[in-house]
């Protein structure tokens, strides 16, 4: 608990600025790896990693690179999970209730849901790549909807991230991004209404 409290201290806009600075000879790979170091890690703070990358490089390299990383980190846990399906630790863990009536969802409802889930920042994304990878969805259905859902949530943190000042200074700015993250969860939890009365019918 110690060690995370640590990192979450340290892992504040201003230090992650300071160290992308520090090592800015090597490039993205420092923002990259710390996106990706977090789909295993979701105690991190990735959306203060998401605005010190668009800070550091820009917004359509900083959003570029915190997308790459928090795509290859989730597909990472997938296959992780997926090849550690046989275990019997897991399979001990798929007769839960719990885990079998959200794996059972995701695989009637498939892109939908992964999709609208992953396109905010503060859904446990680390919980939705495990489930997914024990459950019998495609592959290729994760993959579309993770990269659809994860552009939407990264490029909404980058674009404040990009220019925090101006939203402070600016509220219609923050005002519009807010309105479009809550539109999106709105849209998001209609589909899924209308998803699971489908399924229950």
């Amino acid at each position: 608990m110690e060690i995370i409290s640590f990192l979450k201290e340290l892992l504040t806009l201003e230090n992650l600025l300071e160290i992308l600075e520090e090592y800015k000879s090597f490039g993205p790979i420092p923002g990259f790896l710390l996106v990706v170091l977090e789909a295993f890690l979701p105690f991190l703070p990735l959306i203060v990693i998401v605005m010190a990358n668009a800070a550091a490089f820009g917004l359509w390299v900083g959003f570029l690179i915190s997308w790459t990383g928090a795509v290859v980190g989730a597909v990472i846990v997938y296959i992780c999970v997926t090849k550690l399906k046989k275990y019997r630790w897991v399979q001990k863990l798929l007769k839960k209730e719990k885990v079998r009536k959200m794996m059972s969802w995701i695989e009637r409802h498939g892109f939908g849901p992964i999709f609208f889930l992953l396109c905010f920042p503060f859904t446990p994304s680390f919980l939705i790549n495990v489930v997914s990878g024990l459950s019998k969805i495609k592959f290729y259905q994760f993959f579309l909807a993770l990269i659809a859902g994860k552009m939407v949530m990264i490029f909404t943190i980058s674009y404040i991230g990009y220019d925090l000042i101006s939203f402070i200074r600016a509220p219609i700015k923050t005002i519009t991004a807010l309105t479009i993250m809550f539109v999106l969860w709105y849209i998001g939890k209609k589909v899924e209404l209308r998803l699971q009365l489908s399924a229950d019918k």
